[in-house]
Protein backbone atom coordinates (compact mmCIF):
# COMPACT_ATOMS: atom_id res chain seq x y z
CA UNK A 1 0.00 0.00 0.00
CA UNK A 2 1.61 3.33 -1.16
CA UNK A 3 1.83 6.14 1.76
CA UNK A 4 0.33 9.34 1.05
CA UNK A 5 3.04 11.67 0.11
CA UNK A 6 3.89 14.31 2.90
CA UNK A 7 3.46 17.99 1.86
CA UNK A 8 6.84 19.66 1.38
CA UNK A 9 7.59 22.63 3.75
CA UNK A 10 7.12 24.90 0.86
CA UNK A 11 3.44 23.51 0.32
CA UNK A 12 3.27 23.91 4.28
CA UNK A 13 3.83 27.47 4.34
CA UNK A 14 2.03 28.51 1.39
CA UNK A 15 -1.15 27.11 3.01
CA UNK A 16 -0.16 28.84 6.49
CA UNK A 17 -0.13 32.22 3.71
CA UNK A 18 -3.23 31.65 2.60
CA UNK A 19 -5.35 31.13 5.52
CA UNK A 20 -3.49 33.86 7.68
CA UNK A 21 -4.54 35.93 4.61
CA UNK A 22 -8.74 34.49 5.02
CA UNK A 23 -8.36 35.13 8.47
CA UNK A 24 -6.77 38.88 7.68
CA UNK A 25 -9.84 39.81 5.46
CA UNK A 26 -12.06 38.33 7.88
CA UNK A 27 -10.82 40.95 10.04
CA UNK A 28 -11.05 43.86 7.67
CA UNK A 29 -14.33 43.49 6.43
CA UNK A 30 -15.09 43.62 10.37
CA UNK A 31 -13.08 46.41 11.38
CA UNK A 32 -14.52 48.12 8.24
CA UNK A 33 -18.23 47.45 8.76
CA UNK A 34 -17.30 48.97 12.59
CA UNK A 35 -15.38 51.69 11.58
CA UNK A 36 -18.23 53.07 9.13
CA UNK A 37 -20.84 52.80 11.76
CA UNK A 38 -18.39 55.10 14.34
CA UNK A 39 -17.96 57.04 11.25
CA UNK A 40 -21.95 57.00 9.76
CA UNK A 41 -22.34 58.42 13.35
CA UNK A 42 -20.07 61.39 13.80
CA UNK A 43 -21.00 62.62 10.40
CA UNK A 44 -24.68 62.41 10.84
CA UNK A 45 -24.01 65.79 12.91
CA UNK A 46 -22.66 67.43 10.63
CA UNK A 47 -24.89 66.86 7.72
CA UNK A 48 -28.39 67.99 6.67
CA UNK A 49 -31.70 65.63 6.18
CA UNK A 50 -30.23 64.80 2.35
CA UNK A 51 -26.72 63.73 3.00
CA UNK A 52 -27.35 62.31 6.02
CA UNK A 53 -30.10 60.19 4.42
CA UNK A 54 -27.07 58.80 1.74
CA UNK A 55 -24.82 58.22 4.14
CA UNK A 56 -27.43 56.24 5.66
CA UNK A 57 -27.88 54.42 2.73
CA UNK A 58 -23.90 53.56 2.23
CA UNK A 59 -23.99 52.27 5.81
CA UNK A 60 -26.72 49.97 5.32
CA UNK A 61 -25.49 48.73 1.46
CA UNK A 62 -21.70 48.33 3.38
CA UNK A 63 -23.25 45.98 6.04
CA UNK A 64 -24.73 44.11 3.19
CA UNK A 65 -22.36 43.62 1.19
CA UNK A 66 -20.29 42.57 3.98
CA UNK A 67 -22.62 40.22 5.33
CA UNK A 68 -23.09 38.69 2.20
CA UNK A 69 -19.69 37.84 1.35
CA UNK A 70 -18.63 36.52 5.04
CA UNK A 71 -21.59 34.04 4.72
CA UNK A 72 -20.64 33.10 1.49
CA UNK A 73 -24.23 34.22 -0.38
CA UNK A 74 -23.18 35.70 -3.15
CA UNK A 75 -23.93 33.37 -6.18
CA UNK A 76 -23.69 35.22 -9.35
CA UNK A 77 -26.43 33.00 -11.01
CA UNK A 78 -26.75 33.21 -14.70
CA UNK A 79 -30.43 33.51 -14.10
CA UNK A 80 -32.62 34.75 -11.61
CA UNK A 81 -34.95 32.14 -9.51
CA UNK A 82 -38.43 32.11 -10.63
CA UNK A 83 -39.38 32.22 -7.47
CA UNK A 84 -37.03 35.85 -6.49
CA UNK A 85 -38.29 37.02 -10.20
CA UNK A 86 -41.85 36.65 -8.37
CA UNK A 87 -41.30 38.85 -5.88
CA UNK A 88 -40.38 41.90 -8.32
CA UNK A 89 -42.34 44.46 -9.80
CA UNK A 90 -41.69 46.48 -12.83
CA UNK A 91 -43.04 50.02 -13.58
CA UNK A 92 -41.90 51.35 -16.94
CA UNK A 93 -42.88 54.28 -17.17
CA UNK A 94 -40.68 55.71 -13.74
CA UNK A 95 -38.04 52.42 -14.82
CA UNK A 96 -38.79 51.30 -11.18
CA UNK A 97 -38.04 48.05 -10.09
CA UNK A 98 -39.77 47.42 -6.40
CA UNK A 99 -39.17 43.77 -4.52
CA UNK A 100 -42.06 42.65 -2.33
CA UNK A 101 -41.59 41.86 1.09
CA UNK A 102 -44.78 41.19 2.94
CA UNK A 103 -45.54 42.67 6.21
CA UNK A 104 -43.26 45.62 5.13
CA UNK A 105 -46.08 47.80 3.65
CA UNK A 106 -46.00 46.22 0.26
CA UNK A 107 -49.45 46.73 -0.56
CA UNK A 108 -49.28 50.51 -0.22
CA UNK A 109 -45.78 49.89 -2.18
CA UNK A 110 -48.00 47.97 -4.87
CA UNK A 111 -50.99 50.45 -5.10
CA UNK A 112 -48.52 53.67 -5.85
CA UNK A 113 -46.76 51.44 -8.51
CA UNK A 114 -50.65 50.67 -10.30
CA UNK A 115 -50.95 54.54 -10.02
CA UNK A 116 -47.93 55.01 -11.86
CA UNK A 117 -48.49 52.64 -14.38
CA UNK A 118 -51.75 54.02 -15.27
CA UNK A 119 -51.06 57.40 -15.16
CA UNK A 120 -53.69 58.17 -12.46
CA UNK A 121 -54.04 61.07 -10.32
CA UNK A 122 -56.03 59.19 -7.85
CA UNK A 123 -55.66 59.11 -3.77
CA UNK A 124 -53.23 55.91 -3.08
CA UNK A 125 -56.08 55.28 -0.14
CA UNK A 126 -58.77 54.92 -3.25
CA UNK A 127 -57.37 51.69 -4.61
CA UNK A 128 -58.86 48.72 -2.51
CA UNK A 129 -56.84 46.10 -1.42
CA UNK A 130 -58.74 43.41 -3.05
CA UNK A 131 -57.77 45.05 -6.79
CA UNK A 132 -54.18 45.40 -5.68
CA UNK A 133 -53.54 41.30 -5.02
CA UNK A 134 -55.49 40.13 -8.28
CA UNK A 135 -54.73 42.83 -10.67
CA UNK A 136 -53.14 42.00 -13.87
CA UNK A 137 -52.35 45.82 -14.87
CA UNK A 138 -48.61 45.74 -12.38
CA UNK A 139 -46.23 43.22 -13.92
CA UNK A 140 -43.95 41.09 -11.95
CA UNK A 141 -40.21 40.32 -13.42
CA UNK A 142 -40.97 36.57 -14.24
CA UNK A 143 -43.30 38.00 -16.67
CA UNK A 144 -40.33 38.41 -18.78
CA UNK A 145 -37.38 36.86 -20.45
CA UNK A 146 -34.29 36.08 -18.45
CA UNK A 147 -32.17 38.25 -20.82
CA UNK A 148 -34.91 41.29 -20.53
CA UNK A 149 -35.25 40.66 -16.91
CA UNK A 150 -30.69 41.51 -16.68
CA UNK A 151 -31.56 44.18 -18.52
CA UNK A 152 -34.04 45.63 -16.50
CA UNK A 153 -31.83 44.85 -13.27
CA UNK A 154 -28.79 46.81 -14.92
CA UNK A 155 -31.01 49.86 -16.47
CA UNK A 156 -34.16 50.53 -13.40
CA UNK A 157 -33.74 51.92 -10.31
CA UNK A 158 -34.04 48.72 -8.18
CA UNK A 159 -35.74 49.28 -4.40
CA UNK A 160 -36.02 46.71 -1.67
CA UNK A 161 -37.78 47.22 1.99
CA UNK A 162 -36.65 45.39 5.21
CA UNK A 163 -38.50 45.40 8.72
CA UNK A 164 -37.22 43.76 11.79
CA UNK A 165 -37.50 40.03 11.54
CA UNK A 166 -39.15 39.62 14.96
CA UNK A 167 -41.57 42.16 14.54
CA UNK A 168 -42.23 40.89 10.96
CA UNK A 169 -43.12 37.55 12.60
CA UNK A 170 -45.98 38.78 14.83
CA UNK A 171 -47.37 41.05 12.02
CA UNK A 172 -48.12 38.04 9.89
CA UNK A 173 -49.41 36.68 12.77
CA UNK A 174 -51.32 38.75 13.57
CA UNK A 175 -52.91 39.53 9.94
CA UNK A 176 -53.05 36.02 8.97
CA UNK A 177 -53.97 33.92 11.69
CA UNK A 178 -56.10 36.10 13.56
CA UNK A 179 -58.45 37.42 11.01
CA UNK A 180 -61.31 36.02 8.57
CA UNK A 181 -58.78 35.61 5.52
CA UNK A 182 -60.37 32.00 4.54
CA UNK A 183 -57.07 30.13 3.27
CA UNK A 184 -54.90 31.29 6.32
CA UNK A 185 -57.65 31.46 9.30
CA UNK A 186 -59.13 28.34 7.95
CA UNK A 187 -56.45 26.11 5.89
CA UNK A 188 -53.66 27.11 7.25
CA UNK A 189 -55.02 27.24 10.73
CA UNK A 190 -56.07 23.23 10.64
CA UNK A 191 -52.79 22.33 9.01
CA UNK A 192 -51.26 23.65 12.42
CA UNK A 193 -54.34 22.43 14.70
CA UNK A 194 -53.87 19.37 12.82
CA UNK A 195 -49.94 18.79 14.15
CA UNK A 196 -50.26 20.43 17.93
CA UNK A 197 -53.60 19.51 19.06
CA UNK A 198 -55.00 16.31 20.52
CA UNK A 199 -58.53 17.82 19.51
CA UNK A 200 -58.21 18.63 16.04
CA UNK A 201 -61.30 20.22 15.42
CA UNK A 202 -61.18 22.75 18.06
CA UNK A 203 -62.47 26.05 17.11
CA UNK A 204 -59.85 28.34 19.29
CA UNK A 205 -57.65 30.32 17.25
CA UNK A 206 -54.17 29.36 16.55
CA UNK A 207 -51.74 30.64 19.45
CA UNK A 208 -48.73 32.55 18.57
CA UNK A 209 -46.63 29.68 20.28
CA UNK A 210 -48.15 26.95 18.25
CA UNK A 211 -47.89 29.53 15.05
CA UNK A 212 -43.94 29.19 15.97
CA UNK A 213 -43.64 26.02 16.33
CA UNK A 214 -45.39 25.28 13.06
CA UNK A 215 -42.62 27.45 11.33
CA UNK A 216 -40.15 26.04 13.61
CA UNK A 217 -40.41 22.51 11.64
CA UNK A 218 -40.59 24.21 7.68
CA UNK A 219 -38.04 24.51 5.73
CA UNK A 220 -37.14 28.41 5.66
CA UNK A 221 -37.32 28.00 1.72
CA UNK A 222 -40.85 26.75 1.41
CA UNK A 223 -41.93 28.68 4.19
CA UNK A 224 -44.99 31.13 3.06
CA UNK A 225 -43.77 34.38 1.79
CA UNK A 226 -45.64 36.37 4.44
CA UNK A 227 -43.20 34.75 7.26
CA UNK A 228 -40.32 33.33 4.28
CA UNK A 229 -36.94 35.22 5.55
CA UNK A 230 -36.72 38.54 3.38
CA UNK A 231 -33.23 37.55 2.14
CA UNK A 232 -34.98 34.48 0.08
CA UNK A 233 -37.32 37.04 -1.44
CA UNK A 234 -35.22 39.65 -2.70
CA UNK A 235 -31.98 38.02 -3.16
CA UNK A 236 -30.23 41.29 -1.88
CA UNK A 237 -26.39 39.51 -2.32
CA UNK A 238 -26.90 38.92 -5.90
CA UNK A 239 -28.96 41.77 -6.85
CA UNK A 240 -27.58 44.99 -5.83
CA UNK A 241 -30.88 47.32 -4.99
CA UNK A 242 -29.92 51.28 -5.37
CA UNK A 243 -32.15 52.03 -2.13
CA UNK A 244 -32.61 49.76 0.94
CA UNK A 245 -35.03 50.62 2.63
CA UNK A 246 -36.23 50.21 6.34
CA UNK A 247 -40.29 49.77 7.07
CA UNK A 248 -38.56 51.35 10.60
CA UNK A 249 -37.93 54.49 8.78
CA UNK A 250 -40.75 54.82 5.61
CA UNK A 251 -41.23 58.21 6.01
CA UNK A 252 -37.96 59.44 4.91
CA UNK A 253 -37.14 56.39 2.73
CA UNK A 254 -40.10 56.72 0.67
CA UNK A 255 -39.91 60.05 0.18
CA UNK A 256 -36.87 59.84 -1.59
CA UNK A 257 -37.63 56.46 -3.36
CA UNK A 258 -40.99 58.57 -4.74
CA UNK A 259 -38.66 61.68 -5.86
CA UNK A 260 -35.87 59.51 -7.16
CA UNK A 261 -37.87 57.72 -9.82
CA UNK A 262 -39.22 61.15 -10.64
CA UNK A 263 -43.07 60.22 -9.51
CA UNK A 264 -45.83 63.45 -9.44
CA UNK A 265 -44.34 65.88 -6.54
CA UNK A 266 -47.95 65.72 -4.93
CA UNK A 267 -47.57 61.65 -4.81
CA UNK A 268 -46.62 60.30 -1.35
CA UNK A 269 -46.41 56.81 0.90
CA UNK A 270 -49.39 56.72 2.81
CA UNK A 271 -49.79 55.91 6.30
CA UNK A 272 -52.48 53.32 5.90
CA UNK A 273 -53.55 50.32 7.63
CA UNK A 274 -55.48 47.48 6.32
CA UNK A 275 -57.20 47.11 10.11
CA UNK A 276 -57.48 50.80 10.96
CA UNK A 277 -58.76 49.90 14.85
CA UNK A 278 -56.40 47.62 15.31
CA UNK A 279 -52.34 49.66 16.68
CA UNK A 280 -49.73 48.33 14.28
CA UNK A 281 -47.55 46.17 15.44
CA UNK A 282 -44.64 47.87 17.39
CA UNK A 283 -41.96 46.40 19.69
CA UNK A 284 -44.16 46.57 22.58
CA UNK A 285 -46.82 44.21 21.30
CA UNK A 286 -43.66 42.02 19.35
CA UNK A 287 -42.07 41.81 22.78
CA UNK A 288 -45.84 41.08 24.27
CA UNK A 289 -45.64 38.02 21.95
CA UNK A 290 -42.20 36.82 22.31
CA UNK A 291 -42.67 36.53 26.35
CA UNK A 292 -45.64 33.93 25.87
CA UNK A 293 -42.11 31.68 23.90
CA UNK A 294 -39.95 29.38 25.91
CA UNK A 295 -36.38 30.83 25.46
CA UNK A 296 -35.59 27.41 23.57
CA UNK A 297 -38.47 28.76 20.83
CA UNK A 298 -36.96 32.12 20.74
CA UNK A 299 -33.25 31.14 20.27
CA UNK A 300 -34.43 28.47 17.72
CA UNK A 301 -37.03 31.08 16.11
CA UNK A 302 -34.02 34.14 16.12
CA UNK A 303 -31.56 31.13 14.45
CA UNK A 304 -33.81 30.48 11.14
CA UNK A 305 -33.90 34.18 10.67
CA UNK A 306 -29.96 34.71 11.80
CA UNK A 307 -29.27 35.87 7.97
CA UNK A 308 -32.18 39.04 8.17
CA UNK A 309 -30.55 40.19 11.20
CA UNK A 310 -27.14 39.89 9.68
CA UNK A 311 -27.54 41.21 6.81
CA UNK A 312 -30.09 44.13 7.08
CA UNK A 313 -28.44 45.18 10.85
CA UNK A 314 -31.23 44.27 12.99
CA UNK A 315 -30.06 43.64 16.86
CA UNK A 316 -29.88 40.25 17.47
CA UNK A 317 -29.68 40.39 21.12
CA UNK A 318 -32.87 41.60 22.08
CA UNK A 319 -35.43 41.82 25.28
CA UNK A 320 -37.60 39.10 24.14
CA UNK A 321 -35.58 36.70 26.68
Amino acid sequence: MHKRPQPSSWEKMAVKVLQKAYISLILIIILGSLFSGVFYRWQTKMMNPKEDWLLRQVYRKDILNSMCLMNNLSYSQSKLPHDVARQIFVEHNHKFIYCEVPKVGCTNWKKIILLLTMNLSREINEVHDDLIHTTSLIKRLSSYSSDYQEKLLTSYTKVMFTRGPLERLVSAYRDKLLHSEPYYSITVANEIKAMFRKNKNSTERVTFQEFVNFILTQNQEKLDIHWRPMFLLCDPCDIHYDIMGKFETVVQDSERVLRNIGAPEDMHYPNFKKYSSEKRTSDDITLGYFRKLSSEQIQKIKEMYKMDFALFNYPYETDTE
